[in-house]
C-alpha cells in the first residue's frame, strides 16, 4: 500500500479522535434540556477570551445578553460544562441561602504555591482563615489606620503637585497605583514605600506576574483539578519567594512579636503566638478544623492582601475619575460635598468625615456597577444540587458562573445602563432593587473581606485629590472604554489619560 496513503489515513484517524476528545461533552447541556450557545471544538464558548481578544467578563456578558428569557444558560469553558446563572433568585440561593452547597470558588491550586490564601483556598482552609482574619477589618481597626492613609495621601498629593508643574495630562491608573501601593504597604506590612523606591521595578514586575493571564487557567479548564492534583500553581516561584521574603523581613524587624501598629502583620503574629488557629463550628456535629500558620500560609495571605489591596482600589478610582471627567456636572456636585465635609471637620479627613460623604458613596457604587472588577463570580458545587423550582441538577464538582457585568448592565434592573448616574443608588432605589442586582464585591459569606478597607482607602485618596484638582478629558482620553483582555481583573486597555487641573488657578 502507498506509504503516503497510509500516512493520510493515520492523520485522518488522529484528527477524528482528537476532535472526539475535545467535543466529548458538547451534548451535555442539550441532553438535560438546558439551552446555550453552540460550542466550537476545543474552545467551547470562550474562544475570544482564550485568544485574548476579549475579557472573559465581556464574553460572559454577551452570552448573558443572548438568552434574556432563560434562568440559566449552559456554557462550555473549553471542553468543560459550566452553568451561567441569569436569574437573581437562583443567584441568591447559590450565593446566600444554599451557600454551604457552593462554598468553594473552584480556583484552588498548590498550597505551597501561594494557593492557601483567602481568595483561592478551598472551603476547609477558607473557613479557618476567614474566621481569624475578619477582625482586622472592623471599624475600630480601620480608624487606627486613618493616620497612615492620610499621611500617604498627603505625600501622594505633593507628588501630584510636582508632576503637574511639568504637564497636565497623566496616565491616571499608574499614578493612582503609587498611592494604593504605598497605603497597602504601610497598613498591611508597616513598610515605608518612599524608602523602597529602589524596588519600584520589582513591584512593576510583581504586578505583571499577578495580574497577567496565564494559560495555566485554560489547562485547568481542559483537565479540571489538574493543578491541585499535581501540586502545581498559576504563579511563578519568583512570586512565592518575593512574598516569603517580605514576610520574613517584617517579622524579623518586629522580633517575631506583635508591635503596636495593629496592622495585618500584627494580627498574624498574635495568631501565631496561639499556635494552631481554628475555624468556627457551624454545628455540634462538625469537626473542628485547625491550621498551622506556617511561613507559606502567611506568605499566601500577604500575597492576596497586597494584590487586592492596591490594584482593585487603584482601578476603581481610575474608572471613577474617568467618568467624572466625562460628566463635569457630577464632578462639581462631588467637589462641593468634599469641600463642605472638609470644612465641617476643620480641614481633617477623619473616619467620621468619610461617613458624611453620602454623594461620594453613590458615585463609587455607580462606578463599580458600571465597572465590576472581578467578573464573572465563580462557585463550585460541593454536592449534587437541584435548582429550586426546576429539574436542573448541578452535579458535584461542576462550576457555576454569575455575570456581574451582565446583571449590572441589564436594563431590567438599571435603565439606560451605559449612562453614569449615581442617583441609581439613592436609598429608595436601592431598597426597591433585588439584593443580588449589585454585587461588585461578591455576595454572601464569601464576599470580599477587604471591602471596608478598600472603601476607606479609596475615599481618602479621592477627597484629597479633588480638594486640589479637577479632572478633564484630554486629547488621549478613550471615548469608549476598552478593557485589557490580558489582565485577570477588568482594567483599562492602554491606560486612562486625563488632565489634572489645579483648582487654585
Amino acid at each position: 500500500m502507498d506509504p503516503l496513503l497510509i500516512l493520510g489515513v493515520l492523520v485522518i484517524i488522529i484528527v477524528y479522535y482528537i476532535n472526539c476528545y475535545f467535543t466529548r461533552n458538547f451534548n451535555y447541556w442539550k441532553n438535560i434540556k438546558v439551552v446555550g450557545p453552540k460550542p466550537i471544538p476545543l474552545f467551547g464558548n470562550i474562544i475570544a477570551s482564550t485568544l485574548r481578544r476579549k475579557t472573559v467578563a465581556e464574553v460572559m456578558q454577551n452570552i448573558y445578553n443572548d438568552f434574556p428569557d432563560e434562568k440559566v444558560v449552559g456554557v462550555f469553558r473549553l471542553t468543560t460544562p459550566t452553568l451561567l446563572i441569569r436569574d437573581l433568585d437562583v443567584v441568591k440561593h447559590v450565593m446566600i441561602k444554599d451557600f454551604d452547597c457552593f462554598s468553594d470558588r473552584g480556583v484552588s491550586f498548590s498550597k505551597d504555591g501561594l494557593g492557601a490564601n483567602l481568595f483561592h483556598a478551598d472551603t476547609e482552609i477558607w473557613r479557618v482563615l476567614r474566621n481569624q482574619f475578619t477582625p482586622i477589618f472592623t471599624s475600630g481597626k480601620l480608624k487606627n489606620m486613618i493616620h497612615l492613609l492620610n499621611d500617604r495621601g498627603d505625600k501622594f498629593l505633593r507628588e501630584v503637585d510636582n508632576i503637574c508643574v511639568q504637564k497636565n495630562e497623566h496616565e491616571i491608573h499608574s499614578l493612582i497605583q503609587r498611592y494604593t501601593m504605598a497605603t497597602i504597604s504601610a497598613c498591611a506590612f508597616g513598610l515605608d514605600f518612599d524608602a523602597m523606591a529602589d524596588k519600584m521595578e520589582m513591584f512593576k514586575k510583581i504586578d505583571k506576574i499577578i495580574f497577567s493571564l496565564s494559560y495555566a487557567r485554560e489547562i485547568d479548564m481542559l483537565f479540571p483539578g489538574i493543578l491541585k492534583k499535581f501540586n502545581s500553581t498559576i504563579f511563578t516561584v519568583e512570586l512565592r519567594y518575593f512574598f516569603e521574603d517580605l514576610v520574613k523581613t517584617v517579622i524579623n524587624e518586629r522580633d517575631g512579636k506583635p508591635s503596636n501598629r495593629k496592622d495585618f502583620m500584627d494580627l498574624v503574629l498574635e495568631l501565631r503566638e496561639k499556635g494552631e488557629i481554628k475555624g468556627a463550628r457551624r454545628s455540634n456535629e462538625d469537626e473542628e478544623t485547625t491550621l498551622e500558620l506556617s511561613d507559606s500560609i502567611i506568605a499566601a495571605q500577604a500575597f492576596v492582601f497586597y494584590a487586592a489591596g492596591y490594584e482593585t482600589s487603584a482601578t476603581t478610582m481610575s474608572f471613577m475619575l474617568y467618568e467624572l471627567a466625562k460628566n463635569p456636572n457630577i464632578q462639581e456636585k462631588l467637589i462641593k460635598e468634599i469641600d463642605d465635609v472638609i470644612n465641617k471637620h476643620n480641614g481633617e479627613i477623619t473616619y467620621e468625615a468619610l461617613t458624611d460623604m453620602i454623594y461620594m458613596e453613590k458615585v463609587f457604587d455607580e462606578t463599580l456597577r458600571k465597572y465590576p472588577l472581578v467578573d464573572p463570580i465563580q462557585r463550585r458545587a460541593q454536592v449534587d444540587y437541584t435548582i429550586p423550582n426546576t429539574k436542573i441538577v448541578i452535579r458535584k464538582g461542576q462550576k457555576v458562573f454569575v455575570s456581574t457585568m451582565g446583571i449590572q448592565h441589564d436594563p431590567k434592573y438599571y435603565p439606560n445602563p451605559e449612562i453614569f448616574d449615581p442617583e441609581r443608588f439613592s436609598p429608595e432605589k436601592v431598597r426597591d432593587r433585588h439584593p443580588c442586582a449589585y454585587m461588585p464585591f461578591g455576595v454572601g459569606p464569601r464576599n470580599c473581606i477587604g471591602m471596608r478597607f478598600a472603601k476607606v482607602q479609596s475615599r481618602i485618596c479621592i477627597m484629597k485629590l479633588l480638594s486640589r484638582f479637577r479632572v478633564e478629558a484630554s486629547k488621549n482620553t478613550q471615548r469608549v472604554m476598552q478593557f485589557d483582555p490580558k489582565r485577570v481583573l477588568i482594567g483599562p486597555k492602554n491606560g486612562i489619560y486625563l488632565n489634572l487641573i489645579s483648582r487654585n488657578i
